[in-house]
């Protein structure tokens, strides 16, 4: 049993719960955009007095470890990385589409597959298939979407689609099996259950040599307006 401070930084959302046993005690969130930067120290200082501790007070500090946003990841992992230095807490690292995955089977619990869905680019997202005990089916991957994509497994059973990227493919991919959830965000209420799992499993991380879950090296472009042209 543990005090664990749950990060999740893995897309726009930023996200930082506090939760106890694999309880939730406290949720500090933000929707509006990339501003982790901005809002995550503030969140994880206001939710720790809010609640009457401290960063030494807690067993360990859990991060979504991705795929996800290369920024938001690299800000989320940085800081529980500093955290776990500073005051000599084990780190945790969740799987972001483990995570979205059992939010979901969790409260459907039907027998049927489960594929969270993050945003990459075009028609490309970041999925895995779990089943209804989070079990994972199919690994996490970079998957260009076209009308063949998943039809083996639709052509068997269920399957729900959800997650930020789910909805560019719900035009796509028109099998009946096909079942579309909205509004299912990453959060770090998401995570608090596999943290715990981890912790009492003593599943931590090196923190010195730790890095997030890409899936993906990163691509960085000018945006067009800042280009001189001579």
């Amino acid at each position: 049993m543990a005090l664990i401070l749950n990060i999740d930084t893995s897309t726009s959302v930023c996200s930082v719960a506090l939760a106890q046993n694999g309880q939730l005690l406290a949720l500090k969130e933000n929707k509006e955009g990339l501003n982790h930067s901005l809002l995550l120290g503030t969140f994880i200082d206001d939710i720790l007095k809010e609640n009457g501790t401290c960063i030494h007070a807690l067993d360990a500090i859990a991060v979504s470890m991705g795929p996800g946003s290369y920024t938001g990841l690299r800000i989320g992992v940085s800081m529980a990385k500093g955290l776990c230095y500073g005051a000599s807490k084990p780190l945790i690292a969740v799987n972001t589409l483990q995570a979205l995955a059992q939010s979901v089977s969790s409260r459907i619990q039907e027998e049927a597959l489960y594929c969270p869905m993050i945003d990459a680019r075009r028609m490309e997202v970041y999925t895995a298939l779990f089943d209804k005990d989070n079990r994972t089916i199919q690994e996490t991957k970079a998957e260009i979407i076209d009308p063949a994509s998943f039809s083996e497994i639709l052509a068997l059973q269920p399957v729900y689609f959800f997650g930020n990227g789910s909805d560019k493919v719900k035009t796509v991919l028109t099998s009946p099996q096909a079942r579309f959830l909205a509004n299912i965000e990453t959060s770090a209420t998401n995570m608090v259950q596999l943290a715990e799992q981890k912790y009492e499993t003593r599943n931590f991380e090196d923190v010195a040599y730790f890095e997030p879950f890409y899936l993906k090296d990163f691509i960085a472009t000018t945006p067009k307006k800042n280009i001189l042209k001579i």
